[in-house]
């Protein structure tokens, strides 16, 4: 089944800057779920878990080594995602 979008009474200017729009809209909406123009976002450790792909507890015990460096509130531990992204090193081919 084919499908087709029939317009009537659109210039081409008219359709070039509608989309224009709708991929501008895209693609800010895209750049807030990146979140990348704050380094010093802070991650929770199930968000920290998320974003190195493990598990807590080894979340935990990198934290406790000094490997990684953990911002508490109260009972609460927070991760600089900046801090994170520096920890990865380089391996040795």
């Amino acid at each position: 089944m084919t499908q087709s979008i029939l317009l009537q009474n659109v210039s081409p200017e008219t359709l070039t800057q509608l989309i224009k729009e709708g991929v501008k809209s895209q693609l800010e909406d895209f750049k807030k779920t990146l979140n990348t123009h704050n380094p010093n976002e802070l991650l929770t450790r199930e968000e920290t878990c998320k974003f190195l792909q493990i598990d807590s507890s080894t979340l935990w015990h990198w934290t406790n080594k000094g490997k990684v460096k953990a911002y508490g509130i109260a009972n609460r531990r927070y991760y600089k995602k900046a801090e994170l992204l520096e920890c990865l090193t380089p391996l040795k081919k």
